[in-house]
């Protein structure tokens, strides 16, 4: 996404880091006639770059959430490459055009001063290399939504009913958060979930990420509510139309959709997986749900059982021990992006997912409770 600035005096400025790169044997994936420019610089990628890319995107994203660090300014672009290393930043242009030439000659100046070993310029309808992220795109003001999901206001707090769900009552309302809980709660005990003990903790990330927390939240696609689910997703979960806002229907049925996405991927996960220790494999797994939940649970299937697709699981898979959960879950991806409309907007879903956890648990309300307390693992 390209920002128009106002002013045509502004200039580009880049600032460059070098970071070191670990050199590790690897088998390089073979390209294939259909890819373009820049799918052949993933193509031809090693597996072992994946390294460390989850806590990378974790940085750059952490940036355009908090309109911080070098996205401290909305008018600018960060340039990153396939480890998810930041490279260098620019101010835009004054018009999409001039800052479309202003990244290619950043992305051909990195190239020259050893920063890639590859290069591609972009274009409208063409990704570059290295790749391009501009500050200014629409995200939640991620200390709002904590607020409203922890019932700071009154307003923000919640009573009601729905199946045979009873949750608080009008005179004494509660949280968002807490309604979540109680939904989990209550269909667990049911023995209506089998989920990851963690995915709660996600799902209310999602909360966050997907709605800001706010009940009547609608998006151009007409994906509706705090979870934005769909209204052909709603029907599948026997929710009428006039309940398709309500909060703990829309709780109870992306739980619903989780819990199905979970035991669809459980066979062929475990069979790619299984032998991983538990918690990371329990962490993998959780972060793969929240994937399927953005992008649709047959893709997630087809990184872990496709003859094409699959070959970075199988990688990762024989050699888990030199990532964490999150490079394996990110790299699934970035090996593949180009391959079944997989984009960089998968990478930025779940990371976005992590960093609205890892800020719910930073608040005094939750970051001593159970509800937390694997909040850092990146096993």
């Amino acid at each position: 996404m390209v920002r128009i600035l106002k002013s045509l005096r502004q200039l580009a400025v880049i600032f460059i880091l070098v970071a070191s790169v670990t050199v590790a044997a690897q088998e390089t994936p073979p390209a294939t006639s259909d890819d373009s420019d820049w799918t052949r610089v993933v193509r031809s990628s090693p597996y072992w770059v994946s390294q460390g890319v989850f806590e990378n995107i974790l940085t750059i994203r952490r940036w355009v959430l908090k309109e911080s660090g070098y996205c401290a300014s909305a008018d600018r672009h960060v340039l990153y490459d396939m480890r998810g290393r930041f490279l260098a930043w620019i101010s835009d242009g004054e018009d999409r055009d001039s800052t479309q030439r202003l990244l290619n000659a950043t992305r051909k100046s990195l190239y020259e001063n050893g920063k890639v070993e590859d290069w591609v310029a972009g274009e409208t309808g063409q990704t570059g290399y290295p790749f391009a992220l501009s500050c200014d795109q629409p995200h939640v003001n991620v200390d709002e939504a904590v607020a409203r999901y922890l019932g700071t206001l009154p307003a923000d707090r919640i009573w009601g009913a729905w199946d045979d769900l009873n949750f608080a009552d009008s005179g004494a309302t509660e949280s968002l958060h807490d309604a979540l809980i109680y939904v989990y709660e209550h269909r667990s005990n049911q023995n209506r979930l089998t989920l990851p003990q963690a995915l709660p903790r996600h799902l209310a990330g999602q909360i966050l990420i997907e709605s800001g927390a706010q009940a009547r939240a609608h998006s151009r696609a007409n994906a509706r509510g705090i979870l934005q689910l769909s209204p052909a997703a709603l029907s599948d979960c026997e929710i009428a139309p006039d309940n398709f806002w309500h909060r703990l229907a829309q709780i109870d049925c992306a739980l619903r959709l989780m819990n199905q996405n979970a035991r669809n991927l459980a066979p062929v996960f475990q069979q790619r997986f299984g032998h991983l220790p538990e918690a990371k494999r329990d962490r993998l797994f959780t972060l793969l749900l929240v994937q399927a939940y953005h992008g649709g649970a047959g893709r997630v299937q087809a990184l872990l059982d496709d003859p094409v697709l699959a070959k970075p699981a199988e990688y990762f898979a024989a050699n888990h021990e030199r990532f964490t959960a999150g490079d394996i879950a990110f790299g699934l991806i970035f090996h593949n992006l180009g391959r079944d409309r997989l984009g960089l907007a998968s990478l930025y879903y779940v990371a976005d997912v992590q960093l609205a956890t890892e800020a719910l648990c930073r608040t005094a309300k939750l970051k001593s409770t159970e509800f937390c307390e694997w909040k850092y693992s990146t096993n």
